[in-house]
């Protein structure tokens, strides 16, 4: 099995979440071993998607330092999780990136348009050898070793409209796009009106986000899939996970996360080089792994 990245460059276009401003999206293929790169062209930066670049997690994943930043990465991440890819360059004219629908489909499709390349170097994986947990009270994330990795993610509200809820994900390509790519973001009606008074949310709308006000959803189409809060959680994890720069092998298990569990999380997994192991897919673990990229 070997890297991939994207066979041409596409370019999009959507709404900024925090700041409601037209964002231009440009994904272009870059070479093995490059690893997936954010570029502000307004700003001529580049930024790596890594743990060490995350500066921010209270809302959303936030990379950058002192010269910029930018936020809202996580949705594309989980797309370009799902998709294998293991080399690309984003680049931005703004500090976030557009939130699209909500959701990771509207880049699925940019990924489907700009095709898959096959580079000339070998796949590496990230398999956990160890337990690694996290917690936050009642709040936990942790990595468990496995060879058929899994997502299993409990989420507990005091609202009636979402309440418990859980979802087992098993990994591949088409149960991501079937089950989890059109989850979208959603918040409480109550906290989007103070986030506008911070201006932020100011992109937020009905048309990119589930908004809940008291015990009922306010989308007038209501959800697409019953508990698609779980299921967006599980986006957000999947993108959070991709700072570790490889596809996780390791089952994925969490009750009420967040970003900042999942960072914390990232940053305990590296530290402790006993917990997992960079290895090179080579004939002898393609069996193994060969359905998780199918």
């Amino acid at each position: 099995m070997k890297q991939l990245t994207i066979a041409k460059s596409v370019k999009g276009v959507g709404i900024g979440l925090h700041k409601g401003e037209p964002i231009e999206i440009i994904l272009e293929p870059l070479e093995a071993n490059s690893g997936i790169v954010f570029f502000r062209k307004d700003l001529n930066i580049s930024y790596k998607a890594e743990p060490a670049n995350v500066i921010n997690t209270q809302m959303a994943t936030v990379i950058g330092d002192h010269r910029g930043y930018i936020s809202t990465i996580e949705h594309l991440m989980s797309a370009i999780n799902a998709y294998g890819i293991d080399n690309i360059r984003i680049v931005l004219n703004a500090n976030e990136a557009p939130v699209m629908d909500g959701s990771s489909i509207s880049f699925c499709i940019m990924l489907d348009e700009a095709g898959i390349k096959e580079l000339d170097a070998p796949k590496k994986v990230m398999v956990i050898k160890k337990a690694i947990e996290v917690r936050d009270g009642h709040k936990f994330v942790k990595l468990i070793p496995t060879k058929e990795p899994k997502i299993n993610y409990t989420i507990k509200f005091d609202n009636a409209v979402i309440g418990e809820q859980n979802y087992c994900f098993e990994f591949s390509k088409k149960n991501y796009i079937e089950n989890i790519a059109r989850a979208r973001t959603f918040g409480f009606l109550k906290d989007v009106e103070k986030l506008r008074s911070m201006n932020l949310a100011l992109g937020g709308s009905l048309e990119n986000t589930i908004v809940i006000d008291d015990n009922r959803i306010l989308n007038p189409e209501g959800l697409r899939f019953k508990d698609e809060f779980v299921r967006h959680k599980i986006l957000d994890a999947i993108g959070d996970l991709t700072l570790l720069g490889y596809r996780v092998f390791g089952d994925y298990i969490s009750y009420a996360g967040s970003h900042h569990l999942n960072h914390l999380l990232t940053k305990e997994l590296l530290k402790d080089e006993q917990a997992y192991e960079i290895i090179t897919l080579e004939k002898d673990y393609e069996k193994d792994y060969e359905k998780v990229f199918a």
